[in-house]
């Protein structure tokens, strides 16, 4: 990414916008391996606006994109340091039609840079449509396109909660195997302009100093406990302060409190993490300290959350733009792209409608 760092004192403001295998792959040539990742990249975007349409990549087409971007995950820290602009995506949950969309209006990469939360896999029925699609970009522009590690990125999740069966169903269990080695090496956690510190799950009271993340070993399992456990896990909490008991039976709750005691002690303005459904597809928490983000609209088709995506300009302005349910959107495309600027001092808390666990 080529932006220039912004200042240490410059605030972040907020805006809203509304919108609808195979090893031998490592000695291709350059020019040869882009033509490869391209026709891959190609593939699957001919089914936007054909929702719910499968795109069969070949086997070993899967096992070079997992061979390729687990050596660019190791190549790169485990705390990303990146710069504006870039666009921020909470969970898609092999929701590929939505993630499609998201590209649609958010802009295809290399045009627009990309970082994403995590949770691309399990639930939605195209959890390898989604992965393919994510790596083969992270392969193509590795300087542009950014991808860290949800809570579902695991084998002792997604072995339960639909990849695994997809894998077996579509391809083989030795699939799923070479995904799950991919999965340990993404990184887990990034900040942006060393102002806006993001990651998938929230804080942890085993982390003290950024430099525990970036000593994080790679390739990892999640334990379950620890500061890796806690960065995938853990959720704020609005009914109390400091650290509690976390409902899922994993990790912990963090209050406001800890949220801007964390901010300060470190010098930070933001904590952007996904991990949990919200209503708008995005929604503040500590006074506009934390946001979470959430990208898969209509979730599991039961929830009727909209989606959302942050951009994060060369100011530190930060927009949402809102994805809503597919069948309560204009037809796709049609969106308007107002924005409206406000301070960051000058904007109204969201309302709470409450975080729901994704998992």
């Amino acid at each position: 990414m080529t932006a220039i760092a912004n200042p240490m004192t410059m605030m972040i403001r907020f805006e809203v916008v509304a919108m609808g295998r195979g090893r031998a792959c490592e000695y291709l040539q350059p020019e040869k391996k882009h033509q490869t990742l391209d026709g891959i990249i190609n593939r699957l975007l001919e089914v936007r606006g054909k929702p719910g349409k499968q795109v069969q990549l070949s086997e070993a087409q899967m096992r070079m994109l997992c061979v390729l971007s687990k050596e660019i995950f190791l190549n790169q820290p485990n705390l990303l340091e990146l710069e504006a602009p870039v666009k921020i995506c909470g969970d898609i949950h092999g929701q590929f039609s939505d993630l499609l969309r998201l590209f649609e209006y958010g802009g295809l990469p290399p045009r627009s840079n990309y970082l994403f939360l995590g949770d691309y896999v399990d639930r939605g029925k195209q959890s390898l449509e989604t992965i393919c699609l994510l790596l083969a970009y992270k392969i193509r522009y590795p300087e542009n396109f950014f991808l860290l590690r949800g809570n579902h990125e695991c084998a002792s999740v997604n072995r339960i909660y639909g990849f695994y069966d997809e894998c077996k169903r579509r391809f083989s269990v030795r699939l799923w195997k070479l995904f799950t080695d991919c999965f340990n090496c993404l990184p887990v956690a990034a900040l942006i302009d060393e102002r806006i510190l993001c990651m998938h799950g929230g804080l942890s009271p085993d982390l003290h100093n950024l430099d525990d993340i970036r000593n994080l070993q790679r390739p990892a399992d999640v334990p379950e406990s620890g500061l890796l456990c806690d960065l995938l896990w853990s959720d704020p909490s609005r009914d109390g302060q400091g650290w509690g008991q976390n409902d899922r039976g994993v990790s912990y709750t963090f209050g406001a409190d800890t949220v801007a005691e964390f901010l300060q002690k470190h010098d930070l303005d933001l904590i952007c993490r996904a991990h949990q459904v919200v209503e708008d597809g995005y929604e503040f928490f500590a006074n506009r300290q934390l946001v979470t983000i959430f990208s898969a609209p209509n979730y599991c088709g039961e929830f009727d959350n909209a989606g959302a995506m942050m951009t994060v300009d060369e100011t530190l302005t930060c927009s949402f733009q809102i994805l809503k349910p597919a069948d309560k959107k204009p037809k796709f495309g049609s969106f308007s792209f107002g924005t409206t600027a406000a301070a960051k001092s000058g904007l109204t808390p969201t309302k709470s409608k409450g975080m729901r666990n994704s998992i």
